[in-house]
């Protein structure tokens, strides 16, 4: 009998459902969103909800209590630090589940979980640089034309030259080109050289 059982226990035991659990936990404060199947995500989600509520009181031992969950220092932190601020202003509904469709083969209904207050990503710093390059090229030439925008032709054609190698002289080619075909010839005269001294002797002793 499932008597005051809410909850599906997705064919696994106590321990595995438990392991389960927190790993969905820890993915979801990383990354903000998961794709996952409804049933996991349903259970997921009030684990969740109670981590980012221990991250709002911020106490000591609502620390230890989420470390003993997620098992990370860094997760934690960022747990404390930067997703809890996002729901200071919530009383609860931390997290959603969204329904988009069966999965191909089983025919399982898989789902997004995510928070309900995405954090947004910070840019790498290559796309920074590249930015900071643009400017001033942009600057120079609003200082000339004004008025005229600037164009991705004429961007290419203010950025620096990539600087090339010098090509040596022909002479200089020339005169490798000879020292080669001197050092190729050198080795195989000492070669033959070589035989004939051998077969000398041979004969010599003969």
């Amino acid at each position: 009998m499932r008597h005051k059982v809410n909850k599906s226990r997705l064919s696994l035991s106590k321990s595995q459902r438990k392991a389960l659990m927190r790993a969905l936990a820890r993915s979801v404060i990383i990354n903000g969103r998961i794709k996952t199947t409804r049933e996991r995500a349903k259970n997921a989600k009030p684990l969740v909800e109670h981590l980012i509520s221990l991250g709002k009181d911020g106490s000591l031992s609502a620390k230890r209590e989420a470390y003993r969950i997620l098992q990370d220092h860094s997760l934690v932190s960022k747990l404390f630090k930067e997703i809890a601020i996002k729901f200071k202003d919530r009383a609860g509904g931390y997290s959603r589940i969204l329904l988009f469709g069966r999965r191909r083969g089983d025919g399982t209904e898989m789902a997004l979980f995510e928070l309900s207050e995405l954090i947004k990503e910070k840019k790498p710093d290559s796309v920074k640089k590249e930015k900071e390059k643009a400017k001033p090229i942009e600057e120079k030439f609003h200082k000339m034309h004004p008025k005229k925008p600037l164009e991705v032709k004429e961007k290419e054609e203010l950025m620096p030259l990539p600087k090339e190698k010098p090509k040596p002289a022909p002479e200089e080619e020339k005169k490798h080109k000879k020292m080669e075909i001197t050092d190729k010839k050198k080795t195989h005269k000492k070669f033959l050289g070589g035989l004939r001294s051998f077969f000398k002797k041979e004969r010599d002793s003969l």
